[in-house]
């Protein structure tokens, strides 16, 4: 009676999936605990006795390491214990997790009525054996109590809801998905169904959705458990590229899949979970109505914005936008009712708009965060594209790397949201609000990002009716949305040159005011890594030197940042080794000597110590370097140990690449999802008059920075700055090198043995 042989030839079944693999899996349970059932009442017999499924395992959805929920229901005086452990030890046996209970039906009602994970299991209970009435009794008794006590139970689902919702996030949205209890995954689907149960709460049409939505994450779970072979339900990088390829397709198309019917659910959720809540909280129908607050044409009804009986969309177009503002504005949602009759009546927008079309748009996006929800409901229903045609491609367009956490939708959502809290920082809050939301819509479509994204602009400026000159500000906007991120942490903002290359691309002050807003806007809406104090304080430096330049003032007086500074050039007088460590720097002075920065990158990298930025400078034999680090674990510097490991590392007493090699054997991972690019190594001769600027872009890894500049001191090259970005899983070293006699680099085939000896180095 094993089923080890059944359950290996059902997992192995590469044919099986979704519901195809559980309706499999479930029936080779099901009749193994129908003879296992027989085995354990042979001695009492079966009479008064049942063997139910409840739960996932009732409910038919069985994923490959799902539980078994179990229940034995009786109508003796005393438990069965023994037919209960005749059932229990051998499911044990076979490895499989159990979720068991014997009870009769009084109690297993009794129990449900305070716990809600006890009510909502037994409303998918299913017969597996023995006495049929008391499967039937209790599911008419679950049945008619979870009706009964509909209000409670609604109530209780609702905040549980919410909480998971919280603490899991959203499948639609997020790098790294939790398939069953995030916002959008199959625990909603299944709530939705409780909901229904207790007071049919679905729209028409819903179910259908939810079943086709189910079946997209159910197939994705299936996958995921056999490829994982362990219990989970997190999507994580790694195991997409396995999970598509088990169901036929790419990683990049599988999550577009899952966050679109993610997405579905969701706003089928919110849409449902709202209408409850207005219901229990006026102890009224879900037909009835409480506010009466009002737009022309418009008013709010039990937190939903509703079209009067009398207004006329086809009349009055601007009643879409009208709409989506009074509900951004009461932090209400459109009705299902008012999004079909915007959608069947409402003229499209006309081309180019006019100039109240387009301040009703800015208005509904200068609603920050609240305006998200009220798109996205739009995006379902048409009504968004209607205004964005273009938005197409980017509608669920996964980001696949450990920057992003937005698809790409959801992204320029976030941002315009971020920008909305900004606009009092720019001259032209429209130009900010419509150049945030555009600025990755070149995304989805063949060939770079942001060449295609102007070309759109172009088109859906004029369209908007801007004129010509705020339609080139709105391409130049996109064209140099990553300029100030990218010259901020990759450039020696003390280096003249940087500040007029930077003041030549963005023209004027008002471009740059716009880039700013927009390049924190967009850096908080990407993730953790793309924005924190050491960026923000980089960018605004930079946006001040390029601010007074363009303004006129002396380029010569703002490059007055000193290194060395006095009180470095006086240690260095002092020809002693000095290693100083406080706050998020570190300052070394020793003899100058090849190889000098390397030994102090890698005794830093040994303490999990990441490199922002740095400085090095030498004179009369005399060296002295500068980095700010920041702790790749996040907790505080111990300085006391890490000035004692770079004063080893001086000494060459310290066996760093060996040292390196154990640590990344014990913290790296095996892998790290999507393939990364391979490293490049480009030298840009523009960027500085006194040093050549090298960047190496590379897989991030323990030790990275030690390795580059081990490699520069094999040719006698000297780093003056370095600027270290980190993307994720990618790295942007920036580095000021001369040869030590302070000239720049220009041989080309000293270039060509270095860029080797650079790739070399990160591969």
């Amino acid at each position: 009676m094993s089923l080890a042989a059944d359950r290996d030839r059902i997992r192995n079944d590469a044919s099986l999936h979704g519901m195809a693999f559980s309706d499999a899996w479930r029936a080779v349970i099901d009749a193994w605990l129908v003879e296992l059932f027989a085995t354990a009442t042979a001695d009492e017999g079966p009479d008064g006795l049942a063997l139910v499924a409840v739960g996932g395992y009732g409910r038919g959805d069985l994923a490959p390491n799902s539980d078994l929920d179990l229940l034995l229901l009786h109508r003796k005086k005393a438990p069965p214990q023994a037919v209960a452990e005749k059932l229990w030890y051998p499911i044990w046996d076979e490895g499989l997790k159990l979720g068991h209970a014997v009870r009769t039906v009084g109690e297993a009602i009794e129990l449900s009525a305070t716990d809600l994970d006890t009510a909502t299991s037994l409303l998918t209970v299913r017969h597996l054996a023995g006495d049929e009435g008391l499967t039937a009794d209790l599911t008419a008794a679950a049945t008619a109590q979870w009706r009964k006590k509909a209000k409670r139970y609604l109530g209780m689902l609702r905040t549980s809801v919410a909480a998971r919702q919280d603490q899991f996030g959203e499948v639609a949205f997020l790098l790294e998905p939790d398939l069953k209890e995030g916002r959008g995954g199959l625990r909603d689907i299944h709530a939705l169904r409780w909901a229904e149960l207790a007071r049919g709460v679905l729209e028409d049409g819903d179910a259908a959705l939810l079943a086709e939505a189910e079946d997209v994450l159910f197939r994705a779970r299936v996958e995921l458990h056999r490829s994982a072979n362990r219990p989970t339900e997190r999507l994580t990088l790694q195991d997409q590229d396995p999970v598509a390829a088990a169901l036929g397709t790419t990683a990049d198309q599988l999550m577009l899949e899952l966050s679109s019917a993610a997405a579905k659910v969701a706003w089928i959720a919110d849409e449902t979970w709202d209408r409850v809540g207005s219901s229990m909280s006026t102890g009224s129908s879900l037909l009835g109505w409480r506010s009466r607050d009002r737009a022309p044409g418009l008013l709010v009804r039990e937190g939903q914005v509703q079209l009067e009986s009398n207004a006329d969309p086809a009349s009055h177009p601007e009643l879409v936008l009208s709409a989506a503002i009074l509900a951004t504005r009461k932090h209400a949602r459109m009705s299902r009712a008012t999004h079909a009759r915007l959608a069947a009546r409402a003229p499209l927008p006309p081309d180019p708009w006019p100039p109240e079309l387009r301040a009703q748009f800015v208005e509904l996006l200068a609603g920050g965060h609240d305006a998200i929800r009220v798109i996205e409901a739009m995006d379902q229903t048409g009504l968004w594209e209607r205004f964005m045609p273009d938005w197409g491609p980017v509608r669920n367009r996964p980001q696949r790397n450990a920057y992003h956490r937005f698809t790409v939708d959801r992204h320029l959502l976030e941002a315009t949201s971020n920008a909305a809290a900004l606009v009092d920082r720019v001259d032209r809050p429209d130009l900010l609000l419509v150049g945030t939301l555009l600025h990755d819509i070149g995304k989805g479509r063949p060939g770079d990002h942001t060449e295609v994204g102007m070309d759109l602009i172009e088109v859906i400026g004029p369209r908007m009716g801007f004129d010509d000159d705020d339609t080139t500000v709105l391409v130049d906007m996109c064209r140099h949305h990553l300029l100030l991120p990218d010259v901020a942490t990759r450039r020696d903002l003390s280096d003249e040159t940087t500040i007029s290359a930077v003041a030549e691309a963005v023209g004027d002050r008002l471009r740059l005011h716009l880039l700013a807003g927009l390049t924190e806007a967009d850096s908080l809406a990407t993730g953790p890594a793309a924005w924190g104090s050491w960026k923000a304080e980089l960018v605004r430096e930079l946006v001040r030197r390029v601010d007074h330049y363009l303004e006129g003032g002396d380029l010569a007086a703002l490059a007055t940042v000193e290194f060395p500074d006095a009180e470095h050039r006086a240690l260095m007088a002092a020809g002693e080794v000095v290693v100083v460590g406080d706050g998020d720097t570190i300052t070394v002075v020793a003899p100058d000597q090849r190889g000098l920065f390397s030994r102090v990158a890698g005794a830093l990298a040994l303490h999990g110590l990441e490199v922002r930025s740095a400085d090095a400078a030498a004179e009369d034999g005399m060296a002295v370097e500068q980095f700010r680090v920041t702790s790749r674990f996040g907790s505080s510097v111990p300085w006391d140990r890490v000035t004692l490991q770079v004063r080893a590392a001086l000494g060459q007493r310290l066996a760093i690449e060996a040292r390196l090699a154990d640590r990344i054997s014990t913290y790296s991972s095996k892998n790290l999802g999507p393939r990364l690019p391979p490293p490049v190594v480009q030298f840009d001769d523009a960027a500085s008059l006194t040093a050549t600027v090298i960047e190496v872009h590379a897989p991030d890894r323990m030790g990275l920075l030690y390795r580059v500049t081990r490699a520069f001191a094999e040719f006698d090259i000297d780093v003056r700055v370095a600027k270290v970005q980190t993307l994720g899983d990618l790295v942007v070293d920036a580095f000021y090198v001369t040869h030590t006699d302070g000239t720049l680099v220009t041989d080309e085939v000293l270039r060509g043995e270095l860029e080797r000896a650079l790739l070399h180095a990160v591969s």
